[in-house]
């Protein structure tokens, strides 16, 4: 492990990045990115960052804008290196090799991430903004959230002593050896890091992979972070994120206004259109976009193909109730859920993830994406009894789609099952609300 203490304290940089390659990004941004190239090349969308921690902390309180808007110009002279194509070009990933073809690898070759707009928003917090094409703007998402967090981190240690700083990370590390000892004791399987967008800092993820990978053994599957897998030769792992459902809807009501009808089947055309540009292992579903419930109800209907699929990703649901529910979905369709995958991936950590495996050991593959509370758990671990550097929320959501056969634009909607995490401007959220209903949708309390 890298002095962490002495790099930290020493900070005698011009500016030491917190992002320093384009490959520095969750694997599953650059699955997408190539549905989006292949899909919806002119489709415009724009990106905002959002602190749902904002009512407690304010990330301007704490991060210089000059500092940010540094860190975010000199993600924007990056490009891919040839070695990090010939990594995606020819490596296998999910079982599958050359899934992205020769054309979509020179896009990623020549491409530059779009401007940002940085201002101050009504909450009297940082309002960051991201537009372009689909394809060209996604990728900002991770970025973003890895720099603000970083950025948060270093000024949380600014005024430590380097003696503070070997405590905070004998305390940090102490801390993840003994999580990773009782999920190794626990025999908890399936277990990714998905940690990229809300790390304490690079070095520091690093550090947690290799932790993971020396005390989990077999039971560690690998990493969301696509660099850090193709440094360490770990297996990439992810598929599909809310965004697909978000912007293919948004699309769907600005063509059939007012159509309900359109756009209830919207979150099942997505499915049709991932499994006509990926397959096997990568046909994991994401269904709680506009609530888990409706869309299991009405998924075996309009797309019987989901037999076939490998399995679902847990978010926002309870995710106790969120696997049983999966099983009896599976049920009802004569399908063994001991064959398929349930991913639970919300702000899980150790207590949970041994009682998840208590509950579902043997009815259902179990898989966990261990997130925020792997890369960004400091908490009572600062010696000088702070709470600096807790993780908070922040988040990093489509916006805006705007629609290039009608030309204008729509806000975009995730509703979520939980009704603390919908996005989206008020009167559309009311018209998702209306479309597909909130059966299953509850309030609980967002912690990462």
């Amino acid at each position: 492990m890298e002095d962490l203490a002495t790099r930290v304290h020493n900070h005698n940089f011009r500016m030491d990045p917190y992002v320093r390659s384009l490959l520095d990004t969750d694997f599953y941004k650059i699955l997408m990115c190539f549905f989006a190239w292949k899909e919806f090349p002119k489709t415009v969308v724009t990106f905002e960052v959002k602190n749902r921690s904002a009512k407690t902390t304010k990330l301007r309180d704490v991060i210089a804008e000059e500092d940010l808007r540094a860190q975010l110009d000199y993600v924007r002279t990056l490009r891919f290196t040839e070695s990090e194509l010939i990594w995606l070009a020819g490596n296998t990933f999910y079982g599958q090799t050359g899934i992205f073809p020769g054309d979509f690898i020179d896009f990623l070759r020549n491409l530059q991430l779009p401007e940002y707009e940085l201002g101050i928003g009504e909450d009297g917090d940082f309002a960051l903004s991201f537009t372009g094409t689909w394809a060209e703007v996604m990728l900002w998402e991770i970025y973003a959230l890895s720099i603000l967090n970083e950025a948060r981190s270093r000024a949380g240690m600014a005024g430590m002593s380097r003696y503070e700083l070997k405590v905070l990370y004998a305390n940090a590390t102490a801390k993840l050896v003994d999580k990773l000892k009782r999920l190794k004791e626990a025999g908890v399987p399936g277990i990714a890091e998905f940690g990229t967008r809300r790390r304490h800092g690079f070095l520091w993820q690093d550090f947690v992979l290799e932790a993971m990978t020396e005390e989990l053994g077999d039971n560690f599957i690998g990493t969301s972070n696509a660099l850090h897998a193709m440094r360490r030769g770990l297996p990439a792992i992810g598929t599909n994120a809310h965004e697909l459902p978000m912007v293919i809807a948004a699309l769907t009501a600005l063509r059939a206004p007012g159509n309900k009808e359109h756009l209830f089947r919207a979150q099942y055309d997505v499915l049709r259109l991932w499994e006509k540009t990926f397959g096997g292992n990568l046909l994991v579903a994401l269904p709680d976009t506009f609530g888990t419930t409706q869309f299991l109800k009405g998924v075996a209907e309009e797309f019987p193909e989901i037999k076939a699929w490998r399995g679902f990703r847990e978010d926002s649901k309870d995710p106790f109730e969120g696997g049983e529910e999966k099983i009896a979905f599976w049920e009802s369709i004569c399908v063994d859920p001991r064959d398929k995958l349930q991913l639970f991936s919300d702000g899980l950590d150790v207590d949970q993830m041994i009682a998840l495996h208590a509950q579902f050991k043997g009815r259902i593959q179990e898989g966990y994406g261990w997130g925020t509370l792997a890369t960004n758990d400091f908490r009572d671990c600062d010696p000088r009894g702070g709470t600096e550097l807790d993780p908070i929320s922040v988040v990093c959501k489509v916006r805006y789609v705007t629609d290039h056969v009608t030309g204008k634009t729509a806000s975009a909607v995730k509703l979520s099952d939980n009704y603390e995490k919908a996005t989206g401007d008020a009167d559309a959220v009311d018209f998702y609300r209306e479309t597909f209903g909130a059966e299953g949708v509850k309030n609980a309390h967002v912690i990462v």
